[in-house]
């Protein structure tokens, strides 16, 4: 893992304005609304569809290949929620928040307001040890400081959390849909709400209309078993790829402390990797794979990213700033050798 540049030569308060500067002469922070109407319909249409198989399929145990199929369909509405939440779509705070909470709560479950204040903070200090609510000690550990406090049962998990690394992510869903619970409904000591939710009666509203329109549609179709193993897979792909869309994007990368004097510009280039690919990748991965412009100009159209990377890129070598991009396989490789590294493993290579 290379190490972060503190130095910043030149004009150093002016670097990120001048290459704002650029972006927006291009246009590329314009919204493209027309883009994003036909984006949305063909997602919604992908995602009717695709519950429109789970009723032609109906009582059969051919149903956990259409939860494949679900599952691709629900992480695609949930790219529309994250674009949503960064204003992407729409200049105006009220569409956005409708289309996000229609896509986040109603669709997959997931509470929008929870995830809007958890993705802020991340976009706002990326892979910092102390501020990236993405890199806490949890599940598995980012720092070796983290591996240290481990017991037990943690501390293995630690040590073998680069081989448990997919596994575990086929639980992603399930911790999803109970962070989401826990945001809406919990409270701290003194009866405040631990997480700030903009509408926290109408997602409460609509998750709880998510959960009885899922689990009645898979019980008036199939049989209590067969909705059991449905809801099984569907959720776990889901979780699965949700994490493999998110994972190569900073894991692997340096990680700021308190003590690195970083600006904006360099705090958002040297913590992400791009992932090298064409518009298949980027749809696969919901423009994630380009995250570096991404974490630039989080506010920048999903369909401008790529037209935009040219631009970042050059700038970066003007500035001696390192760009990272790799191959979707090499960034998993070294997010996976990343969490070898600091779960306390003997070396080796992944």
């Amino acid at each position: 893992m290379r190490e972060l540049v503190a130095e910043r030569p030149g004009r150093q308060g002016s670097d990120y304005a001048e290459l704002s500067r650029r972006i927006r002469s291009a246009g590329l922070l314009d919204r493209r609304p027309g883009r994003y109407g036909v984006r949305i319909a063909l997602t919604a249409g992908f995602f009717a569809a695709a519950w429109a198989a789970v009723v032609l399929v109906g009582d059969s145990w051919a149903q956990p290949a259409v939860a494949v199929l679900l599952a691709v369909a629900s992480t695609q509405v949930a790219f529309l929620g994250h674009d949503a939440g960064h204003r992407q779509m729409f200049r105006r705070r009220g569409p956005s928040e409708l289309v996000g909470l229609l896509a986040g709560n109603l669709a997959v479950g997931l509470s929008y307001g929870w995830w809007v204040d958890k993705h802020n903070r991340h976009h706002a200090n990326p892979n910092h040890v102390d501020e990236d609510p993405d890199v806490g000690a949890g599940a598995l550990v980012w720092t070796p400081e983290q591996a240290r406090a481990t017991r037990g049962v943690a501390r293995w998990l630690a040590r073998w959390q680069a081989v448990l690394f997919f596994p575990m992510l086929l639980l992603e869903g399930l911790h999803l849909h109970v962070a989401s619970l826990r945001a809406i409904v919990g409270r701290e000591l003194d009866g405040r709400f631990r997480t700030p939710v903009r509408h926290r009666g109408v997602e409460a509203l609509l998750l709880a209309a998510h959960t009885g329109l899922y689990a009645g549609a898979l019980l008036l179709v199939m049989s209590p078993a067969k909705a059991l193993v449905f809801a099984a897979v569907h959720q776990g792909l889901w979780g699965l790829y949700m994490g493999c869309s998110f994972a190569p994007n900073h894991k692997g990368m340096p990680m700021p402390t308190a003590d690195d004097d970083l600006d904006f510009l360099r705090k958002q280039v040297l913590t992400s990797r791009n992932v090298r690919g064409g518009r298949l990748v980027d749809a696969a991965l919901g423009g994630l794979n380009l995250q570096i412009e991404h974490h630039l100009f989080p506010n920048m159209p999903r369909g401008n990213l790529r037209r935009a990377r040219p631009i970042v890129r050059a700038y970066c070598a003007e500035r001696g700033i390192p760009y990272a991009e790799v191959g979707l396989v090499e960034s998993y490789r070294q997010a996976l050798a990343h969490l070898h590294a600091v779960g306390g493993r003997p070396p080796g290579r992944w």
